[in-house]
């Protein structure tokens, strides 16, 4: 099998496939686009990833064995389930089940989670500091509470599709993984806590979160903040 060409930086989005791809047991090629240095905005991968962000792919086998390049992280995950058979279920139920918790994931959970991170560690930092304390609640609260969605659906399942690991655990943990920077808390939400610990045990979630995870600590300058949030 031919290595998919990964296109990656060490954040919850990148997470997303590294981990999907150490599941899946895929080879891949690593190439790594520094976010904090303005690597999404190169010519070379805006040709791969047209919305300048990671992750991205470019599969050299892909439908009909022909190349394929694909951005957007739900997709991504999506393509890769499909290509591999694998953490999508088994049935058509279960699909439609680990698509409607992978679309919530991206239009909830990640940009909620995103804006929160960003107006908590983020802005405060910035010059002139922008601590804006209705943003600060706004998105603290809505994160709260779409894990407090979570924690009941979880109170119901050993899963987030249902009682096998899908695409869409695949998804939502790498956000939820860093609730503490969300300001969030556990002791309320037990069954979202055994569901952390549960997946972030899997030797290939660790694999893959843990994927040059020594190079996260460089969006901290100012400089790597005034390319991430000012272009």
């Amino acid at each position: 099998m031919l290595p998919i060409d990964f296109y990656y930086w060490p954040t919850p989005n990148g997470w997303k496939v590294s981990i999907a791809l150490e599941e899946m047991g895929l080879p891949y090629d690593l190439h790594l686009i520094d976010i904090g240095k303005g690597d999404q905005f190169e010519a070379g991968f805006l040709e791969i990833s047209p919305n300048n962000r990671m992750p991205a792919i470019t599969d050299p086998d892909g439908p009909d064995s022909a190349p394929i390049s694909l951005f957007e992280s739900g997709a991504i995950l999506m393509y890769l389930a499909r290509k591999t058979g694998r953490f999508y279920g088994e049935t058509e139920r279960d699909r439609i089940a680990v698509e409607q918790w992978l679309m919530w994931q991206m239009g909830g959970v990640g940009p909620m989670a995103g804006q929160a991170h960003h107006f908590l560690k983020y802005a405060p930092q910035m010059e002139p500091p922008q601590d804006l304390p209705y943003a600060k609640d706004r998105y603290r609260a809505e994160v709260g509470r779409l894990y407090g969605v979570l924690d009941r659906q979880l109170a119901k399942t050993e899963f987030v599709a249902g009682d096998f690991y899908s695409i869409a655990d695949m998804s939502i943990w790498p956000w939820a993984s860093l609730w503490e920077g969300q300001q969030q808390a556990l002791h309320d939400k037990p069954h979202f806590a055994r569901w952390l610990q549960a997946v972030g045990d899997r030797p290939a979630v660790q694999a893959g979160q843990s994927l040059k995870i020594e190079l996260r600590s460089g969006h901290q300058d100012k400089q790597a903040q005034s390319v991430l949030f000012k272009r």
